[in-house]
């Protein structure tokens, strides 16, 4: 067997495998652009050939930024279009092609690999760990209204206090996805910059309109929110169908902003029920209800997958929201590595060299790609015994170590 990048010539190839390889068939081109594998990277796209030179795989990968806890963004290979032949599965195909494309990223100096999972079981023994949690949000629209925030309301007089439900200044502006691409782009950017967990859009993204909804061209109206000042600040991207306003993503640069966005769609003419389709763990949409039930939970699963190449770059490139030391053992059974590092964190920033010193913490490469955003808990992982605590307060001071200034989130499809 053969994997190798792709090329221009065989570019048609690919994408034709990757459709057989999930039973599907490459849509049309369409005008205005859509096709989600447009904006796949040409020379970051692998093949993996027969001995006679029959395509039976394929994986590929995005260049885009991760946004760490601390703020800083760093590049990540997003790993996508991975499939195999359903006649050549069970034959170590897709574990040749996963072990080339990490190989790959090494060469090119890139410490973070990132995926979304089809499958839950089959991205972990690759050494990717679940890293960033999502869930749908749904509201029946006679359950819909917002209270009053108490600490807003105890501040202020009682005739301004209905005023505090949301930012208290700015609009909402109605549009048609056609006319606000320059707008979504901007805010994103803004957006994504500050959020752990979450990716860029390259621009070629949005020219391409390569995606889901709001960069795909299907129809969506997009509520934008502009501060005082008239600069877009957020925004709200949306379809009704039989009574059900369905958001596909609410972006904001505060929680005004989202707050002020939730009670526009909330508030929608017609509507029987409103579905939030990526709400964050632990957001206060829920104790904004007046009815605090109002919002049922459905669809918590996971979202963004991380892999470390190189965790002491890693680790010394986010920030950190407490002090301390820890001895950690990794283990890297897919690539065969074993390290033991000593992190130590003063003021907010990462040391983190190989040592002999005895571990706090054992753990597999998979288990540190979930708690590397501080979307899980390093205690969490403990009790379920796939991380082993060596004394009693490692998994205490590495909850401390981990945490973010803000859960991990990521709304980006890819």
């Amino acid at each position: 067997m053969e994997i190798r990048p792709t090329t221009d010539r065989d570019f048609d190839v690919f994408v034709d495998t990757v459709h057989a390889a999930f039973g599907l068939f490459p849509e049309p081109p369409v005008e205005g652009g859509g096709l989600w594998w447009s904006a796949l990277e040409v020379d970051r796209c692998l093949l993996a050939l027969t001995a006679d030179g029959r395509p039976v795989g394929t994986a590929a990968a995005y260049s885009f930024e991760l946004t760490l806890p601390g703020e800083t963004l760093v590049p990540a290979a997003g790993v996508t279009a991975v499939g195999v032949l359903p006649s050549h599965r069970r034959r170590g195909v897709l574990s040749a092609m996963m072990r080339q494309q990490l190989a790959d990223l090494r060469a090119r100096g890139e410490f973070l690999s990132v995926l979304l999972a089809s499958e839950a079981p089959i991205y972990g023994r690759f050494g990717y760990g679940p890293a960033t949690y999502t869930a749908r949000l749904t509201v029946p629209r006679h359950r819909a209204a917002l209270t009053v925030p108490r600490a807003h309301a105890a501040a202020a007089p009682a005739a301004s206090a209905p005023a505090a439900t949301g930012s208290g200044s700015g609009s909402v502006e109605v549009l048609r996805r056609a006319e606000c691409g320059e707008i979504l782009e901007e805010v994103y950017d803004r957006y994504r910059r500050a959020q752990p967990g979450a990716l860029s859009r390259p621009h070629r993204w949005w020219t391409l309109r390569a995606g889901q909804p709001p960069i795909s061209p299907a129809p969506r109206y997009v509520a934008v929110h502009r501060d005082p000042d008239g600069v877009p600040d957020g925004y709200a991207s949306y379809s009704l169908e039989s009574g059900t306003l369905t958001v596909d993503e609410t972006i904001g640069t505060d929680d005004a902003v989202f707050t002020d966005l939730a009670r526009f769609v909330l508030g929608h003419d017609l509507v029987s029920q409103v579905v939030f389709k990526h709400v964050p763990p632990g957001h206060p949409l829920r104790w904004q209800f007046a009815d605090f039930r109002a919002g049922e939970v459905s669809g918590d699963t996971d979202w963004l997958w991380v892999r470390l190449l190189d965790v002491p770059r890693a680790l010394t490139a986010r920030g950190w929201c407490a002090d301390g030391e820890l001895v950690l053992d990794i283990d890297d059974p897919f690539l065969g590595e074993h390290g033991r590092y000593l992190l130590t964190v003063r003021d907010g920033k990462a040391d983190c060299v190989p040592t002999d010193r005895r571990p706090d913490l054992s753990l597999d490469v998979r288990d540190l790609g979930s708690l590397y955003l501080g979307g899980t808990a390093p205690s969490t992982l403990v009790r379920a015994g796939h991380v082993r605590a060596h004394r009693p307060d490692a998994a205490a001071l590495a909850d401390a170590l981990f945490r973010a200034d803000r859960p991990p989130h990521c709304l980006h499809w890819f």
